[in-house]
């Protein structure tokens, strides 16, 4: 999955193909613990000489650095060469798969979302079915990156999936058929005259440029007087993505910034003054789903008042990941830095809280629907540095497109009231 949540749970990457050049971190004055290593050369032997079945030192050195990765948080992991090569085709929005981001809840494979216009999403999978199978392996105990190469394939070659939906006492197995996932990220329509939509469900190398294309076809059509930008279920991706497409609807002023422990970790980024559209009014829809790059982008425009986010709180995935190839042709994705929203707010565990709650409707939830999982959920996640998380709300999936039509609603209502002429007494300073 995304480079991301790797297209799995999509995070904010900063992705590197070249070997990067790292400034040193501080370091203090001691060496390696003494005791440690010998404890590691002492369980290295014991598995080296009593294991049930022979293992070769090559393993069992990648299983302890994959170790050491998969404990610091759910998004740091060691790739080998076939999950790094996966990774690239991601960020660049063409792979062999099924179209799904997945993640890890109570050690469970746990569906995120699926992507729009894939397999998954026509077969019917929904936000928190818990995958208990692929083909005949149980995934009890499988790693994120295991389940994501297995869900990989050449295109044409069928995948079985058992599946444990909430509200469900049996399991479901659905066939999906593999494709290329080379899904354009954005989606663009007029909704009424005058009102577009614009939606994007994820961020790829190429998602900036989209946005540009989308908006000059609805200007196209004729004046804009609202833009739905639609980010639920939006798993996140490209960092530098998100900035061109909150740039694309700003002027000036801070978008987002990152702090890590290196110095190449701090980098803030602003938003330029040949902006795309930035005066026409706004409602970014935002759900559980809507995670990582898609709530720096909600953040921004929050902050900046330059849009009304609308319904549910998101994911609260706030950790920018470094893409780095190793010499021996794996790679590493790192937890390099924390992003913050310009001002000041850590996402982190938290997420975006919208401007107008609207969940998705009574029946859904009625239903046993609601996607509950969000990052505060993953084990081993990072703390905000901003305090605890808030309770987690409830949200849906869609029979009718309910926070759709109250985004177009509200738009409505500010083009009203803009255009409301002052009253006797009234005044207004420009």
């Amino acid at each position: 999955m995304r480079v991301h949540c790797l297209r799995w749970l999509l995070p904010a990457l900063l992705v590197s193909f070249a070997t990067p050049a790292l400034a040193e971190p501080e370091t203090s004055d001691d060496d390696l613990p003494v005791a440690d290593v010998q404890t590691f050369a002492e369980v290295f032997e014991r598995i080296k000489r009593a294991y049930v079945e022979e293992v070769d030192d090559s393993t069992l050195m990648r299983n302890a650095m994959r170790g050491m990765l998969s404990e610091l948080d759910p998004h740091s992991s060691y790739l080998n060469s076939e999950d790094f090569e996966a990774l690239r085709e991601s960020t660049e929005g063409e792979f062999g798969g099924v179209g799904i981001e997945v993640g890890m809840q109570d050690g469970q494979l746990t569906v995120i979302a699926p992507i729009d216009d894939t397999p998954a999403a026509e077969a019917g999978l929904q936000p928190h079915d818990t995958i208990l199978r692929i083909d005949e392996t149980p995934t009890e105990g499988m790693s994120l990156q295991e389940a994501v190469t297995l869900m990989r394939g050449d295109a044409g070659t069928d995948i079985q999936m058992t599946i444990l939906r909430e509200g469900e006492n049996s399991p479901r197995t659905l066939t999906l058929t593999r494709q290329i996932i080379r899904s354009d990220s954005v989606k663009h329509e007029l909704l009424e005259p005058g009102y577009g939509y614009l939606r994007i469900s994820q961020f790829q190398s190429r998602t900036g440029e989209q946005v540009e294309d989308a908006l000059t076809a609805l200007k196209a059509q004729g004046p804009l007087n609202g833009l739905i930008l639609d980010l639920r279920n939006n798993p996140g991706g490209v960092l530098d993505s998100a900035v061109e497409v909150a740039d694309a609807f700003l002027d000036s002023g801070l978008i987002v910034y990152t702090e890590g422990r290196l110095p190449d970790s701090d980098m803030r980024f602003s938003a330029h003054a040949d902006a795309t559209l930035t005066d026409v009014p706004m409602v970014v829809l935002i759900n559980g789903g809507s995670a990582s790059a898609a709530e720096i982008v909600a953040g921004a425009l929050q902050d900046q008042s330059r849009a009304v986010v609308m319904g549910t709180q998101s994911f609260g995935k706030g950790s920018v990941q470094q893409v780095m190839p190793l010499g021996n042709g794996d790679g590493l994705k790192l937890t390099t830095a924390l992003y913050y929203t310009p001002n000041g707010r850590s996402i982190q565990a938290q997420g975006i809280a919208p401007d107008v709650e609207v969940v998705r409707g009574r029946l859904e939830i009625a239903e046993g629907n609601d996607f509950g999982l969000r990052e505060s959920d993953l084990a081993g996640r990072l703390a905000n540095p901003n305090g605890s998380a808030p309770q987690a709300d409830a949200s849906s999936r869609p029979v009718q497109d309910y926070q759709l039509g109250e985004a177009l609603n509200l738009l409505k209502a500010l083009n009203v009231l803009e255009r409301r002429p002052a009253r006797s007494g009234e005044t207004s300073t420009d």
